[in-house]
């Protein structure tokens, strides 16, 4: 079979049909830029609050990352516990941590109340130790996790370890029972169709070139027409633009690659993954990996840092091969069908931030963690907007931008960082 080139989770997935030809809406309440997670969620919450709601996706709805990303639907924030306590205070820390257990509730309700048919299950997680020293620090997460937060997770010891994955390569685990997997195509596809029934006006194709005031208003300036609003929330993640200068230079996008094997026979696929964990492991230029509802073996990493390019998508293709039979030598024989990339909105200091920026509202900097924090802070911007009185603990983070000021929002400097990344697995 031909490699192609697209995310597996695109097959047989249906979103919303929307008019090309269609003029933009003169006026709306609030203006979303992004169809991902982040700004189909805020639009479903304004438009079932009675709000007019448009949102304008540049190509197409869940184009991005919210289409390319490994199904994962998990705990935590990138940075750990322990790392969180140490930069934020004890107090501060668990309200975030607390965040991202609301978000994975937050998805598993509105795939019930919508019935989003995207194989969502509470499947858990494996992180896997790569050396002695990362399995001491799982350890001590757990430890702190259980007693500081009351979060229970379960620490692995390298002798129980082929319990849970069929590979020798790692030295311990640390499972977290409330992880959870989804389709995350079929997803976001879900969360269009909701937003659309509630009566949020959705465009595709409608590239917002230029925001600016218009008095009171702002108006957004696009191919398809203007459009006025009263308010307007950012949620194009890793794929923001020139139109947001001052938010693209607060993050950076970074590619994040994908394989997907055949379907594997049935005994091979339950000994790679005999519990069916979404699975990463402790390095920094780390693997990530799973089984898809067809047993297919899906491995992702950092195989290159730049966003996805026909060439990086086939560059990486050949790097994450090579990983996947580092891990799992059983699957040398076993065809790569899918290739992809993806990329992810990373923030100077890794942490998710959703607040106003020169009075626009905006909700970034997932880093991997999106498909929950995605759907959580949208939902939360959405009922800000609406009036409601939230708690978001991420608008009270200081936002850093680059040091110095040196960046203008592309990555130049991608390339050194991940060659000090791939020299800090070495030496840590």
């Amino acid at each position: 079979m031909m490699l192609q080139e697209t995310p597996v989770w695109l097959d047989g997935v249906t979103f919303p049909a929307t008019d090309p030809t269609r003029p933009l809406t003169a006026r709306a309440d609030v203006a979303i830029v992004g169809g991902g997670y982040t700004g189909l969620a805020a639009a479903r919450e304004l438009a079932r609050r009675g709000a007019s709601v448009a949102l304008l996706e540049a190509r197409t709805l869940g184009w991005g990352a919210s289409s390319r990303n490994g199904g994962m639907v998990l705990t935590g924030l990138k940075l750990e516990a322990e790392q969180l306590v140490a930069k934020y205070g004890l107090e501060t820390a668990r309200r975030l941590f607390a965040a991202s257990l609301k978000a994975l509730d937050c998805v598993e309700r509105i795939v019930a109340e919508e019935q989003i048919a995207c194989d969502f299950a509470r499947s858990g997680h494996l992180l896997l130790a790569c050396k002695p020293a990362h399995f001491q620090a799982l350890a001590r997460e757990a430890e702190l996790l259980d007693r500081d937060f009351g979060h229970a997770t379960r620490v692995i010891q390298p002798s129980r370890l082929r319990g849970e994955i069929g590979s020798d390569t790692y030295v311990g685990g640390l499972v977290d029972e409330a992880s959870a997997r989804i389709n995350p195509a079929r997803y976001v596809a879900g969360l269009a169709h909701a937003a659309q029934r509630a009566g949020a006006q959705l465009y595709q194709h409608a590239p917002v070139e230029r925001i600016a005031r218009a008095g009171s208003d702002w108006q957004l300036t696009t191919p398809r027409g203007t459009l006025r609003t009263g308010a307007v929330l950012l949620a194009s993640g890793g794929y923001s633009g020139a139109a947001t200068p001052a938010l693209r230079r607060k993050i950076v996008p970074l590619g994040s690659y994908i394989i997907a094997t055949e379907p594997l026979p049935e005994a091979l696929a339950r000994e790679v993954s005999p519990r069916n964990r979404m699975i990463f492991d402790s390095k920094r230029f780390l693997y990530y990996f799973r089984l898809t509802p067809d047993r297919r073996m899906l491995f992702g990493g950092r195989a290159g840092f730049f966003p996805e390019t026909p060439a990086t998508v086939r560059e990486s293709a050949a790097i994450l091969r090579r990983g996947m039979i580092q891990v799992y030598p059983q699957l040398r024989d076993a065809q790569v069908e899918y290739a992809w990339g993806g990329t992810l909105d990373v923030t100077f200091d890794m942490m998710p931030h959703a607040g106003q920026l020169g009075g626009l509202h905006y909700a970034i900097g997932y880093a991997g963690h999106g498909v929950a924090m995605a759907t959580y802070l949208g939902g939360l911007l959405g009922a800000c907007l609406a009036g409601e009185q939230v708690d978001n603990p991420f608008a009270e983070l200081p936002f850093p931008g680059a040091p110095l000021g040196l960046y203008d929002g592309r990555p130049w400097f991608l390339p050194i960082v991940g060659a000090w990344y791939k020299f800090l697995d070495w030496v840590s």
